[in-house]
């Protein structure tokens, strides 16, 4: 899948969108564009403030507003411009999407009851699967690979593509998809090192704490 490529060291910052409204209301929101609150406004400012010591050469973000504001958040730390990436936009939930999570309970018991368990083997009606996410992210991250050899870069998206990006360069399956913890405005690292991806750290919200969220939670 990745070429050994020795002296070769890229690091990657994966960051979710900070909070919209629909997080709070629980309402699947996929490729549906839910911009900000005032919550997430400040949560995405923190986010690019804790990177702002960092050298970042390029930011790519999911084209939803959402995730754009987020990477525009750091950005503006590091001086450069944003570049959105299809390739990373929020998975489709189908019919899902726009439905509150009780609405979705009622009308699809066994497919929601599915998910919960065996998330790795489910086809959202009328959308993705997480493995089909998983093939279209690894791809852009492959190419983002040979284009920023020894550059630091950052992705911007949602917490189905981060959790399933996060299973991916730790070299496990979907199917521990939900052992994966990904918070709004939450930030990981991984260094690609000689022909493997090296964790440094994993869902970190240290710098919300002035919010009252707790770190790493």
């Amino acid at each position: 899948m990745y070429k050994l490529e020795v002296n070769i060291m890229t690091k990657v910052y994966v960051v979710r969108h900070g909070q919209t409204a629909w997080n709070l209301e629980e309402v699947f929101r996929g490729r549906m564009d839910i911009p900000l609150d005032e919550t997430g406004k400040k949560e995405v400012h923190l986010a690019g403030e804790a990177l702002k010591d960092e050298t970042i050469h390029a930011i790519y973000s999911s084209p939803l507003s959402r995730s754009m504001e987020t990477a525009e958040n750091i950005a503006k730390f590091q001086n450069i411009s944003v570049t959105p990436l299809e390739s990373i936009i929020d998975i489709s939930y189908g019919e899902w999407e726009g439905v509150g999570l009780v609405e979705v309970q009622k009308k699809y018991p066994d497919l929601y009851d599915l998910w919960l368990k065996e998330p790795h083997n489910i086809t959202f009606p009328g959308g993705e699967s997480l493995e089909q996410v998983r093939v279209r992210t690894q791809n852009a991250i492959d190419g983002l690979l040979e284009k920023h050899e020894n550059e630091n870069i950052a992705l911007v998206a949602h917490r189905v593509p981060n959790k399933v990006i996060c299973c991916s360069l730790l070299g496990i399956d979907n199917s521990n998809f939900w052992r994966i913890q990904q918070d709004t405005a939450s930030t990981n690292l991984f260094v690609y090192k000689n022909g493997q991806w090296i964790i440094s750290y994993l869902n970190d919200t240290s710098y919300l704490k002035v919010l009252g969220k707790p770190a790493l939670s």
